[in-house]
């Protein structure tokens, strides 16, 4: 099978690329930046794109590429940092800028007569493409042709037409980038003549491979959270395994939405789920949270807690042999420095990610996480795939650690109550106005300070709540609605 690779430089967003490959039909796969290139690497390779990185190219430790790769007669794209990288190992000078470019910026195309700009063939010129840096080239080198600059005058693409070496400033992987896809397709259709005999039927296919392979002869412990994900996950084990088999938990933190339990429980029942279990651990975690202000703090101790609740219960109820599975997304893999490489840098720790107990799972191998490929909408259509009802499937993003994040300052059962009930008001307001299937993610954090106020005829000093709505397709970027201003 023709096979996109891309190097994976340490990029919030280099898996989206791969997945926007894939979108086209084109196979593509992500390795780590600095593989050794060989004729196995390289079998079946129709063309190969550097990803962007939290790097710059003049760092002392940063990431670099085996040069061989540029002799390997295959075409190159590289994007962002990928562009820098090409740009310093043919010689170019790269340097940090001023002022950054950051969101949105105006392309606009050469029309030289000697530049051959097949990558940007059939693209509007003026498109508005999406930046992300805070480093320019300074020199190109000789071999290169500038064939797009940005609106703030800076170089956006360039060419070596002789080699078939590409690369852009801005982010086409990204869906608020105008052309992205068409961009991308470019390159893999026009430019590398790869095939497109990918389709998600074969992936699925795989996917179901994968967790009966993993899942093996063992019993798989899931841990329920009520969102999506985890919900995606137990549907699919529920139907790649034996029903027997599969053990679902479900942990009220305490820290969960309005009637949460309640609805989880009905529906992992519709899913027909033999081994239920709900456990009520709230005032346990209502005390390891006092006194703790710090998100970073709240996420170790909720996950820590977690793992050790889930670890007692198993023990009190008689499952052995198990292995756990979770339904950890890439969005959260990479937040969390988990990347492809060992490039990635961590933006928030994910509790099901880097609790020192889940890493001692993962490393051992007793960790089933077949969604962590995956983007949000991509598990949406999983779930749909297998019946999930669209209460479940269009439930907005809810945070592992639930309300303790979205509490500024100390978590007590007050705040969350407080929370709980405002969130739940917040929500059903977006969906009398039919906003909420339009909406991303939105939800209410409970900040620090209290203000005065009017209740009736009384006085009224209460906490102060911010309302927050963004939209998105696939959670890496994103803008916020102000629609959800008039609720």
């Amino acid at each position: 099978m023709d096979k996109i690779l891309i190097f994976d430089f340490g990029s919030q967003t280099t898996q989206l690329i791969g997945r926007r490959i894939r979108e086209s039909e084109f196979y593509s796969e992500i390795v780590p930046c600095d593989l050794k290139i060989t004729e196995e690497l390289l079998h079946d390779v129709k063309g190969i794109i550097f990803s962007g990185s939290p790097s710059s190219v003049y760092d002392r430790d940063a990431p670099e590429v085996d040069k061989r790769v540029y002799d390997a007669g295959i075409p190159i794209l590289g994007i962002c940092y990928g562009l820098q990288r090409i740009v310093k190992d043919f010689g170019g000078v790269v340097m940090p800028v001023g002022k950054k470019e950051y969101g949105r910026s105006r392309i606009f195309i050469k029309k030289a007569e000697d530049t051959d700009n097949k990558l940007f063939r059939g693209i509007d010129d003026g498109f508005s493409s999406w930046m992300s840096h805070g480093d320019a080239l300074k020199d190109i080198p000789g071999q290169f042709k500038v064939t797009c600059v940005s609106e703030h005058n800076h170089t956006a693409a360039i060419a070596c037409n002789k080699k078939n070496i590409f690369g852009i400033q801005f982010h086409p992987e990204v869906t608020h980038c105008e052309h992205g896809s068409d961009i991308l397709n470019n390159f893999a259709g026009e430019i590398c003549r790869a095939k497109r005999d990918w389709d998600v039927n074969r992936f699925y296919k795989q996917l179901y491979r994968d967790v009966k392979d993993k899942a093996g002869a063992h019993n798989v412990l899931v841990l329920i959270s009520g969102g999506v994900d985890s919900s995606v996950l137990a549907a699919l084990l529920l139907d790649a395994i034996d029903k027997e088999k599969v053990f679902l938990m479900y942990i009220d933190t305490g820290l969960m939405r309005k009637d949460e339990t309640v609805e989880v429980t009905k529906q992992l029942k519709l899913l027909g789920a033999e081994n239920l279990y709900i456990i009520d651990a709230s005032g346990r975690f209502y005390t390891s949270l006092k006194g703790i202000t710090n998100p970073e703090e709240k996420r170790r101790i909720i996950g820590d807690l977690f793992m050790r609740v889930q670890t007692e219960e198993t023990t009190r109820l008689g499952i052995k042999d198990f292995i756990l599975a979770q339904g950890t997304l890439y969005t959260d893999m990479i937040e969390s420095g988990k990347g492809v490489g060992e490039k990635a840098h961590v933006i928030k720790s994910h509790h099901n990610v880097r609790s020192p107990l889940i890493e001692e799972q993962r490393r051992e191998g007793r960790l089933l996480e077949p969604l962590s490929i995956l983007y949000k909408d991509e598990v949406r259509a999983l779930g749909e795939k297998l019946g999930l009802p669209d209460t479940v499937i269009s439930r907005h993003p809810f945070p592992g650690p639930g309300l303790a994040v979205r509490i500024v300052g100390e978590v007590t059962e007050e705040k969350c109550s407080i929370l709980r009930e405002a969130d739940f008001i917040f929500m059903e307001k977006l969906k009398k106005k039919e906003l909420y299937g339009e909406i991303w993610q939105a939800f209410a954090v409970l900040l620090p300070i209290r203000s005065v106020g009017v209740a009736g005829d009384s006085r009224k000093y209460g906490y102060v709540l911010s309302l927050r709505a963004i939209i998105s397709r696939d959670g890496m970027t994103g803008r916020y609605d102000s629609g959800c201003l008039s609720v």
